[in-house]
């Protein structure tokens, strides 16, 4: 595992560099630490200052190490008795994770989507685009911290790690994979693969099984906490919090009600309960009436954008499904239309645009929508209300919120030297 990460980028980032290379001349900046600096990214006239490739220097970090001491605000990783995490695995799983031979066509890798220096989500798409620019219609969730999650993807719909991975390698809109015995196929013929699942599953090829315990056990590294709040809550550190995010954690904690689904406990904290609520979010675009000849804007691009008609949408959009009624396409029960994962709020400001859709851009956005009560809806969740919160007391909750962000950089520079598949296939 010690060999560098690829120089090419993939076909996603390299329009990403492109972009900003024809466009905004002398942009490119190398700034202190990982990753791609997107700062004003929320802005409509936003424009990538993409770092040179050449800054992406990856350091690998011992994965092992961060599960068996978590930072600071987390407790213990729950490690499944059938799964128990080892080194092999989680190097077999993080090669995994990168290699985009494990779609249809050679593109799409489980980290075009969960991009590690943007959070292990995507910073650039309200939406995440699959195969060949096929609209997902779904936020992409970030993976910090997912080893704690009780259930998975934003309607709930699994509930471990290890089954989790193979829906999007053969979701049509992701990955788009005919079956699972194809990719099976694929990286047994795969001469890099060659003996890997046999070292980290006790003898055992490639199986259904295997994958999703290696990629699982990768996932469950990707732990990041000891924030400022944290070392200010947790450590007993009195400097660590500035006044406003302390005003704010006591509104986060008191009349503003969020710990009711973003519980912290007392010694740790998740900023979640795993609950499914309906907090009106897509209710209103869902129920609006609908011009079906009428063009829609869409994302070809990050940064780029178009208009097409809806017989030219539907090629590449998720068919027969025009409305997200979340948890309802689940359970097929009318009370769950419109019910979502509650996500953590750890890490938050790595991790926009926010909420099942990408709808709002920023922290203050998502503090407006719930100070104005959510958006009203026969079904949503009773603990919902307007708040009348003052500009300041806004102002302190987006400070709070801010505090929430952990140690990263260790896990984004280890992802920079991580194997990455050849893209086109073999």
């Amino acid at each position: 595992m010690g060999r560098t990460r690829n120089p090419r980028p993939s076909i996603c980032r390299s329009a990403v560099l492109a972009a900003a290379l024809l466009c905004a001349p002398g942009a490119i900046a190398v700034v202190d630490g990982p990753g791609d600096d997107r700062t004003g990214y929320e802005r409509p006239d936003y424009q990538t200052r993409s770092r040179a490739l050449a800054a992406r220097v990856g350091v690998e970090a011992d994965l092992s190490a961060r599960v068996r001491t978590p930072p600071l605000g987390l407790p213990p990783v729950p490690e499944p008795a059938d799964n128990p995490l080892t080194a092999q695995k989680i190097a077999l799983g993080r090669k995994l994770f990168f290699d985009r031979r494990l779609s249809l066509n050679g593109t799409q890798s489980c980290a075009i989507c969960h991009i590690p220096e943007q959070g292990f989500t995507s910073n650039e798409l309200a939406t995440a685009v699959g195969l060949e620019g096929r609209d997902v219609g779904r936020n992409t969730p970030t993976l910090y911290n997912v080893a704690y999650r009780r259930v998975l993807f934003h309607d709930g719909r699994e509930r471990t790690l290890e089954h989790q991975a193979w829906q999007p390698m053969i979701n049509p809109l992701e990955m788009a994979n005919p079956s699972i015995g194809h990719v099976l196929a694929r990286l047994r013929d795969l001469p890099d693969y060659a003996g890997l699942f046999e070292l980290a599953l006790d003898g055992r090829p490639a199986t259904m099984d295997g994958v999703g315990m290696a990629l699982a056990s990768y996932q469950r590294t990707l732990v990041s906490a000891d924030s400022p709040f944290d070392r200010w809550y947790f450590g007993g550190d009195a400097d660590a919090l500035s006044k406003s995010a302390q005003r704010g954690f006591a509104l986060f904690t008191g009349d503003a009600g969020c710990h009711a689904c973003h519980i912290v406990g007392e010694d740790h904290a998740l900023f979640t309960d795993d609950g499914l609520h309906n907090t009106g979010t897509g209710y209103a675009r869902d129920m609006a009436p609908t011009h079906a000849s009428a063009p829609r804007p869409v994302t070809l691009a990050p940064g780029v954008f178009g208009t097409l008609s809806p017989a030219a949408l539907a090629s590449v959009s998720r068919p027969g499904r025009s409305h997200d009624l979340g948890r309802y396409h689940i359970t097929g029960d009318p009370a769950d239309r419109w019910r979502f994962r509650t996500p953590s709020l750890r890490n938050v400001t790595l991790t926009a645009p926010y909420m099942h859709d990408g709808s709002l851009r920023t922290l203050a956005e998502v503090v407006d929508f719930y100070d104005r009560g959510g958006e009203p809806n026969p079904l949503q969740d009773p603990r919902l209300r307007p708040l009348g919160l003052t500009p300041e007391a806004r102002s302190d909750l987006v400070a709070f919120l801010e505090s929430l962000t952990g140690e990263y950089r260790t896990l984004v520079l280890d992802a920079f030297a991580a194997p990455i598949g050849e893209a086109g296939g073999r």
